[in-house]
């Protein structure tokens, strides 16, 4: 390993991080200018703006036929939204507010994609024409969410995004905006093109399969993006906006980050079995275990959001286990997947019905206040 390989990598991903802000913002306030609906532009370019640094990443790597990286990469960063960036965001904020749409709508279906990314996954690899379906599936979500968002405006409150409204946009002008735009991309590029040849250097030096590098330090690396969202919109009282930045991200990466690496990958991206038999599944059952904590009051309470932190924890510890090659591993795994994370989600299910028969408790508020 080179001895500049760790500055590469620290700079790499401080790249993807400033970069990604500055796409976010430039994009958003652009789209702003259009006239476009404040909720709509948080649905679509705030989401891929955050999705952005795992986009690079993962085509950066599948070009250089690094294909194992760039799966890991947005299995690992699905795991890591809902996992970490929930779990810190309700265990700092005092709890989150979930909206009705993300209930609703848009958790069952990063369900659903959660699901059909194991099943095109069953003959190990992931086909052009597979990717090209979920490209297709983005097209039909953004344009069905401008549509739904003027049909049904009740479903989203519009206040979560109004930093986006038109008249919210000051002394910017557009050419600041697509200044912002053009750097935040530059960023990008260059980050991407550094944190994957620093971890595939670091990879080959510790001896770990570039997967494995992929689901742990390059997934939490390019999951900083919406840490920062999430903490800070927790941290403003915008308690369901941290929710809603995970949850749209998650989808974006499986639509926009998997497809379109799929659809551009010289070859059809390689599934490891290693993914196939925990971290595919752990994506789903995360996505799973969405649905009966959300769905009772609308909220992510701070105890709920410790035992996310819990289970990415010894998600991470698996990870480690395996690629030490630790005789634990085995075993650890088959309780992890066989014991624990079906325990936790029907301990969740079983609270949650608990509750709904007993008298309804204080509900967390956007101002983290309780009623």
């Amino acid at each position: 390993m080179n001895a500049l390989t760790p500055v590469f990598f620290v700079v790499g991903l401080g790249a993807l991080v400033f970069g990604a802000e500055a796409l976010v913002k430039g994009a958003a306030r652009l789209a702003a200018r259009t006239g476009l609906s404040p909720i709509v532009i948080g649905l679509t370019v705030v989401a891929f703006g955050t999705s952005a640094p795992e986009l690079a990443v993962s085509l950066g790597a599948a070009y250089r036929g690094e294909a194992d990286l760039a799966v890991g990469n947005v299995v690992g960063s699905n795991i890591a939204n809902v996992l970490l960036v929930l779990g810190i965001s309700a265990a700092i904020g005092g709890g989150l507010v979930v909206a009705q749409r993300i209930v609703r709508i848009d958790v069952p279906i990063m369900l659903a994609l959660s699901v059909l990314v194991y099943v095109f996954g069953l003959n190990n690899e992931l086909s052009r024409v597979e990717g090209a379906i979920f490209v297709a599936i983005l097209i039909s979500y953004i344009t069905w969410t401008v549509i739904a968002s003027r049909r049904n405006p009740e479903l989203i409150d519009d206040d979560d995004y109004d930093e986006f409204a038109p008249d919210q946009l000051g002394d910017s002008s557009p050419w600041r905006d697509l200044g912002y735009l053009v750097s935040g991309l530059v960023m990008l590029v260059l980050g991407s093109t550094a944190l994957v040849e620093a971890a595939t250097d670091i990879a080959e030096a510790l001896g770990v399969s570039e997967l494995v590098i992929g689901l742990t330090v390059v997934a939490v690396g390019t999951s900083l993006p919406e840490v920062a969202t999430s903490v800070v919109a927790a941290a403003r009282g915008q308690r369901d906006l941290a929710v809603g930045n995970a949850v749209g991200s998650n989808m974006f990466n499986i639509l926009a980050v998997l497809g379109l690496t799929a659809v551009v990958s010289p070859d059809a991206l390689p599934i490891p079995d290693s993914a196939l038999a925990l971290d595919i599944p752990v994506m789903i059952a995360v996505a799973l275990a969405c649905l009966p904590i959300f769905a009772y009051d609308h909220s992510l309470r701070r105890w709920e959001g410790v035992l996310f932190l819990v289970y990415y924890a010894a998600y991470l510890t698996w990870l480690g286990l395996d690629a030490s090659d630790h005789p634990l591993a085995d075993p650890y795994s088959v309780a992890v997947v066989g014991f624990l994370l079906p325990l936790g989600i029907i301990t969740m299910a079983v609270i949650t019905t608990i509750t709904t028969i007993l008298p309804i408790p204080t509900r967390i508020t956007r101002s983290g206040r309780n009623r």
